[in-house]
């Protein structure tokens, strides 16, 4: 996905490293989280996009709170699984949540101003 806006890149390239992710749940038959995850994991970057052809500036500050919210749930379904036993590990996509929940948190900080 070609571009130089960087939310949308990241949130994207996050998106498939979350499908990776829950595909390898899946066939440790991890298929709860692998469900909430992958659903929350890929949230992020479909709000990203919505609020990109936003009606007004709260309509976009609106999107990307949501896009926020569901990059927090991300990040506590990788924390468990980071955290339980036998649960395959990812912390590069922690790392990466974290990221993303501050890059959203400066853009909506700077999208109030």
């Amino acid at each position: 996905m070609p571009g130089n806006n960087i939310v949308l890149e990241l949130s994207f390239q996050f998106a498939l490293e979350i499908i990776k992710y829950s595909e390898k749940l899946e066939e440790a038959r991890k298929f709860g989280l692998a469900k909430q995850l992958l659903r929350s994991g890929t949230s992020i970057g479909a709000n990203v996009r919505e609020s990109q052809s936003s009606e007004s500036k709260p309509d976009f500050i609106h999107k990307m709170k949501i896009a926020s919210k569901e990059a927090e749930e991300t990040e506590y379904w990788l924390m468990l699984c980071k955290y339980a036993e036998n649960y395959p590990k990812n912390d590069e996509l922690l790392v990466t949540v974290s990221r993303l929940k501050r890059l959203l948190g400066r853009i909506i900080s700077s999208a109030k101003k």
